[in-house]
């Protein structure tokens, strides 16, 4: 397959893909003794290894006996659990990316870890799936089936699709512990859901209760607060409702009269939803209001109803707001609904569960649809000349994130949780140190919600998830039908004993019908970290890895998911169920757009690592994708696509992902494939088993890979994987590849002589490639592993297969390499790289890119000393024959002599403001064309310059500008002059 991608201006062509056939068994190791392959190929090299990692155990923190590193630690974290219904998108990928990183590192270090899959049964999203295909197939629909009949028809499709998830994981190789898999309706997990119910009854934390809940009328459902999103309108706006065929009219504002019952008179009110007029059962105006002063305690009767509105005062009213009186409609709102309890008003519902007006609205409105409804309210409002107006108002619209569903509140008795005292304690937890939130500017907003959370309501009307374990009591010899008593239990046999007991009968006296609604599905996830370890079981896992490490997650879970956990966690267990909580950002498109099927932007991993051509692919989610990818998306590979989500900053700023940048990861794969390809061709010693000394270029790249180890070690215990990545693949890329291997080409190829020489470089390369692979081996796990197996070829088959695995190995420690730590030569080594870049400008200039020329260093005796130390690197990656070295003010204590000063007209470069090289242009230069183009570089460097200091010339400077700054601003200024000078 050929692609030819254009992405942000830029354009690659991918030579055709290769495809290299290997023949392993399921769960076999993979052979590696075959040919090394030329080129790297993603799919080849993530061929086998998974299943064969799996099939010995790797995953499971048992194999930590078995580690001769092993430490007295353990690491223990559970994936946020993905929904049955879904596939993974870039977001999933991310996650899996970062806590597999973490998984692979802590495992590396002997830690015992234990990293637990699972699924979400997602009773909306599932529920609304399956009933879609029962329509589609059959033609039937939920209600056309018992509860029984529906629920099989879920696990029969949970069975089909339910897997497809966990596949997607395993192909981007998350190395998760499958023997610990749990989905939240299996029937341990159930059992844990129906205790944690019961026992936060018992506590008095769940309570059932009369009150306004978010209703769905499309999914005829209870949904939680943080369920539903705010769509701001400005004004006049029509919108696109479930269940209508046309749009729907909102963002105005409604004003009609209420004629004052037995005297002249009437008063307007204000609504943004008239439909719920039939409903009102009192009008509010402020005691301070002047307007109204004189019609307090009187009455309006209702137009469209056989009753009188009391006229109330409240100070809950905004006197600013519409005409200053409110219509109180306390079974649809939820201030009137507070009204209602304040001054003993009835609450009237006029819409029902469906969305359509109930028989109390009259026959003339029974059954309409309520937005429907609201066209014929104002027209019978017109009809009877009490309608005053209509005007565009800016309000908040709340909607359903499920369904897309205008809310409508509606007045149910369901059951809630208690939130008060346990978001208390959440946010005592992270005040006080015990709860840590990563990054830490999440503190004040994890504060400012859970102080102003309300009772969760957890009562869904849905038939799949966890059916309420409570069951509404009938006596027999009870004459009371209104009153409603209820009683709970993990079972139904207990539930009876309980209520024998609550009421003083027998237990034959009772009879029970279980509560027909499931609870919310965050509220069985709230229970992951400790419900997937066993709980309530005291088992061994909950003992060994609870409370859970770390919990790492997007930050757009805080709520609906983080703080539902702590809140859960720390009343059922006791403690804490993690302690600490890493957040990372959301994946947009390289547009910054979020990532919607109605852009036809989301892109699938799996898309990324495997390529797609959208030129055969119809799918109309695909539009914005073919906009940017008009050939297709390239095969990049699992790693490359782990290392690029990896390499961007996860904490702060929303990330804005750009396939390029995968495939430029994907390059990187490349080089150290053909690195490593290079590498053993020239076999080698272990570095520690040397007795001949290192030279100037081996101390100086031991030395780079020790603060590379060093680096690492930083930025994964700060969980700033951005910087692990940025420092492998400089180290990689730049320090190895491009300096370290081309210094010492030369010295391998030789054909005789330097035998000492050259088995120190072999060694050397061998230590620097063998630990950048280990340190990498969290992020590119497939190809590390591919490329350490062909390094470190294992003999026989009976020696301990723990060992036998890179993700088992060592992660490498900077402690252990110390001794090949140089700092001097690091530091040193900058002056040469600055050398080598000038060096290879003057030539590109002076038009001499195919030669060696000698150079002439005008520089001090300290940097002369530093060039001589490093001749060899300088002359070879600078591409220079030889280098003069003369310094101005004498040779002071160098033991080797300095040449005459450089050759007059030389082309001059500034290294820095102490050293310059020149390049001798007399014979075969154009003088004058070269004398031009310096002269314009000059006038550039001129105008930087006035840039420069006209930033010193601000008024206050001194007092204005950090120090760090204004000494960052002289340097430049200085290295300029003595650019313009040169």
């Amino acid at each position: 397959t050929c692609f030819n991608v254009e992405d942000q201006g830029m354009k690659w062509s991918e030579k055709e893909r290769i495809a290299y056939s290997v023949s392993t068994p399921p769960g076999e190791k993979k052979d590696t003794t075959l040919p090394f392959p030329s080129s790297y190929s993603p799919e080849y090299v993530e061929t086998s290894w998974y299943p064969w990692w799996e099939k010995e155990g790797f995953f499971t923190p048992e194999i930590n006996d078995r580690l001769p590193h092993a430490v007295n630690r353990s690491f223990s974290m559970c994936i946020p659990p993905p929904n049955v219904t879904g596939t993974l998108h870039l977001g999933h990928a991310l996650t899996v990316a970062i806590e597999d990183a973490l998984v692979r590192w802590r495992r590396m270090q002997g830690y015992k870890v234990v990293w637990v899959p699972g699924c979400d049964h997602a009773g909306i999203a599932t529920q609304t799936v399956v009933e879609r295909r029962l329509f589609r197939e059959r033609g039937k629909r939920r209600q056309d089936l018992s509860r029984e009949e529906f629920l099989k028809e879920v696990w029969t499709w949970k069975k089909e699709k339910g897997e497809e998830i966990y596949h997607q994981l395993r192909k981007l190789g998350a190395s998760l512990d499958w023997s610990r898999a749990c989905f939240t309706m299996d029937p341990g997990f159930s059992s844990a859901v129906t205790e944690a119910f019961v026992r936060l009854c018992d506590s008095g934390l769940i309570y059932r209760s009369e009150g306004l809940v978010n209703w769905s009328c499309a999914l005829e459902s209870a949904i939680s607060d943080i369920e539903v999103d705010s769509k701001q309108l400005s004004g006049r706006t029509l919108l696109s409702v479930p269940g209508y065929q046309n749009r729907v009219e909102f963002g105005t504002m409604v004003t009609f009269s209420y004629p004052i019952d037995g005297q002249d008179g009437e008063v307007a009110v204000s609504t943004t939803r008239p439909e719920t007029m039939l409903g009102d059962v009192a009008i509010a105006v402020h005691p301070e209001d002047p307007r109204y002063q004189a019609i307090h305690g009187k009455q309006c009767r209702h137009p469209f109803a056989d009753r009188l509105l009391p006229i109330i005062t409240d100070t809950l009213v905004d006197m600013e707001l519409g005409t200053g009186a409110v219509k109180v409609t306390p079974a649809h709102d939820h201030t009137d609904f507070l009204l209602s309890q304040r001054h003993s008003l009835p609450r009237l519902t006029v819409i029902g569960g469906d969305g359509t007006m109930t028989p109390l609205c009259g026959q003339w409105l029974e059954g309409v649809k309520r937005f429907d409804a609201r066209e014929q309210v104002i027209d019978a409002l017109t009809e009877k000349m009490l309608f005053r107006g209509k005007r565009d108002h800016a309000m908040s619209l709340p909607v359903c994130s499920r369904s897309g569903d205008v809310i409508e509140p509606l007045l149910k008795k369901q059951w809630f949780v208690r939130c008060g005292e346990m978001a208390q304690r959440a946010i005592q937890a992270v005040d006080e140190g015990q709860l840590e939130i990563i990054p830490h500017f999440y503190n004040k907003t994890w504060c400012s919600w859970l102080s102003n959370i309300s009772d969760w309501c957890i009562s869904r009307q849905l038939w799949w998830g966890h059916q309420i374990p409570a069951y509404r009591v009938t006596l027999s010899d009870s004459t009371d039908t209104q009153e409603e008593l209820w009683v709970w239990g993990r079972s139904e046999e207990e539930a009876r004993e309980r209520a024998a007991g609550k009421y003083g009968v027998t237990a034959d006296a009772i009879t029970l019908t279980q509560d027909p609604d499931v609870l919310d599905t965050w509220f069985s996830s709230g229970l992951f970290p400790f419900a997937m370890l066993g709980w309530p079981q005291q088992t061994s896992d909950l003992r060994q890895f609870y409370p859970n490490t770390i919990l790492e997650t997007g930050s757009d879970l805080i709520f609906f998911w983080v703080a539902r956990m702590v809140m859960l966690g720390t009343e059922l267990t006791g403690q804490l169920p993690f302690k600490q909580v890493l957040l990372h950002s959301l994946v947009r498109d390289k547009h910054g757009r979020k990532m919607s099927k109605s852009l036809g932007n989301v892109i699938d991993p799996l898309d990324v690592i495997s390529g797609i051509s959208l030129e055969v692919h119809t799918r109309s989610d695909l539009s914005s994708l073919r906009k940017d990818f008009p050939k297709g998306i390239p095969e990049c590979g699992t790693d490359a696509l782990r290392f690029a989500l990896c390499s961007y900053k996860a904490q702060g700023e929303d990330i804005s992902l750009s396939v390029s940048q995968v495939l430029s990861c994907r390059h990187f794969c490349n080089k150290m494939w053909q690195t490593v390809r290079f590498t053993l061709g020239y076999p080698a010693a272990p570095l520690n088993e040397l007795t001949s000394p290192l030279n100037s270029m081996d101390q100086w790249v031991c030395s780079r890979l020790y603060s590379t180890v060093l680096q690492c070690e930083q930025g994964f215990e700060r969980y700033e994987l951005h910087s692990v990545t940025a420092a492998l693949h400089s180290f990689w890329l730049h320090s190895l590849c491009d300096i370290y291997l081309e210094c010492i080409k030369p010295v391998l190829s030789q054909d005789s002589g330097a035998g000492e020489e050259k088995q120190v470089v072999r060694a050397v390369l061998y230590h620097c490639v063998s630990v950048s692979l280990a340190l990498l081996s969290p992020f590119m796990p497939f190809l590390t592993e591919e490329l350490w197996q062909r390094l470190y070829l294992l003999k026989g088959e009976g020696g301990d297969s723990a060992g036998a695995s890179l993700c088992l190995q060592p992660y490498p420690q900077s402690s252990q390499l110390a001794h090949w730590h140089f700092p001097q030569e690091e530091a040193d080594f900058t002056l040469v790289q600055e050398v080598v870049r000038v060096a290879r400008s003057l030539r590109a200039q002076c038009g001499m890119t195919k030669e060696k020329p000698d150079m002439w260093a005008v520089c001090s005796p300290s940097q002369a000393q530093i060039l001589v130390h490093f001749g060899p690197a300088v002359r070879t990656l600078g591409r220079i024959t030889k280098l003069h070295l003369h310094c101005p003010q004498g040779a002071g204590s160098l033991s080797f002599p300095l040449a005459p000063p450089p050759p007059k007209g030389s082309a001059v470069g500034v290294v820095d403001h102490s050293c310059q090289l020149h390049l001798n242009v007399q014979g075969g230069v154009n003088v004058s064309k070269l004398s031009l183009q310096l002269s314009q570089r000059r006038e550039k460097l001129l105008s930087k310059l006035e840039q420069s200091l006209s930033r010193t010339r601000v008024p206050n400077y001194l007092q204005k500008v950090p120090e760090r700054v204004r000494i960052e601003t002289e340097n430049k200024v200085r290295y300029k002059n003595w650019e313009v000078g040169a």
